[in-house]
């Protein structure tokens, strides 16, 4: 008798972070109004059968049997079907991942025929899974959802890679202290993507999840924090406040910091020179 043993060796990748939220399987009957829309979690689509086209930031892609299509989380986008071809097809959602592809793409679209049986195992038990709610019937979608995104990123030939919430988080991190060290410049949300490498719509909503704030109200607020610093210590006028606070305008500054405190920029320096008794 012949025996081959092949033992197991352990390494230290990280479990991939991430969550099931739902799964569907859909076809089309021309019974539905296909809309652009957003959420902050991914979305993996399997098509079954049919022919269409992905609609994603206003661009169309087609589409077709055994393609797989992955979306970011606030991404718009939707699906539409040919009518003499109706698309079937099977979506997950899940969230707290990120995938990170070449170009600083969004998404992703590739034809999967090869490995149809293969992917299409996991997802179809997925569904039966969530169809059932058999006794652990989580355990086992959580880890087929695992295995199936390691068997997506052994298949493309893309380099991308998982971004977990954890990594996310350290994105936004480093976004608050690129702010706090270069307020007083032109900092804009195409600014802080870039210097995130996350989608601008996505990058906003992490931060704000995040923060507890928008990157734009956390930039307003670092400089408003600056000017009272300058009002209640220097000799600088408003204008020259304003600009070393990194406000475009007068105007503006003086609006955002009524806004803000309750009072003009003008009020707050004498209650302060008050205060010290100056």
């Amino acid at each position: 008798m012949g025996t081959s043993i092949y033992p197991m060796t352990y390494g230290v990748q990280e479990p991939i972070q991430s969550r099931l939220l739902y799964i569907t399987y859909s076809k089309y009957e021309n019974d539905w109004t296909s809309l652009p829309h957003i959420h902050p979690f991914a979305e993996l689509f399997y098509v079954k059968d049919g022919r269409g086209c992905f609609l994603i930031n206003e661009e169309e892609y087609p589409i077709q049997k055994d393609d797989f299509v992955i979306v970011n989380g606030n991404v718009p986008h939707t699906e539409k079907s040919s009518s003499d071809m109706p698309l079937e097809y099977v979506i997950i959602g899940v969230e707290g991942l990120r995938f990170s592809f070449e170009g600083k793409k969004e998404h992703i679209i590739f034809s999967c025929q090869k490995e149809q049986k293969d992917l299409l195992f996991y997802m179809s038990s997925m569904l039966r899974e969530m169809e059932e709610q058999s006794k652990d019937y989580d355990v086992v979608c959580q880890n087929l959802l695992e295995v199936l995104i390691i068997k997506l990123i052994r298949r493309t030939n893309f380099a991308f890679e998982v971004a977990s919430s954890v990594q996310i988080t350290k994105e936004c991190v480093k976004i608050k202290r690129y702010i706090e060290a270069n307020y007083v410049q032109n900092i804009t949300l195409d600014t802080l993507a870039e210097l995130s490498h996350l989608n601008k719509y996505y990058m906003v909503h992490a931060f704000t999840q995040h923060c507890g704030c928008s990157p734009i109200r956390y930039l307003c607020q670092t400089r408003i924090q600056a000017s009272k610093e300058l009002l209640a210590n220097t000799d600088y006028s408003i204008t020259e406040v304003a600009h070393s606070s990194g406000f475009s305008s007068q105007s503006y500054f003086a609006q955002c910091f009524q806004k803000s405190c309750g009072m003009s920029a003008s009020a707050y320096r004498k209650a302060c020179r008050q205060k010290n008794g100056n």
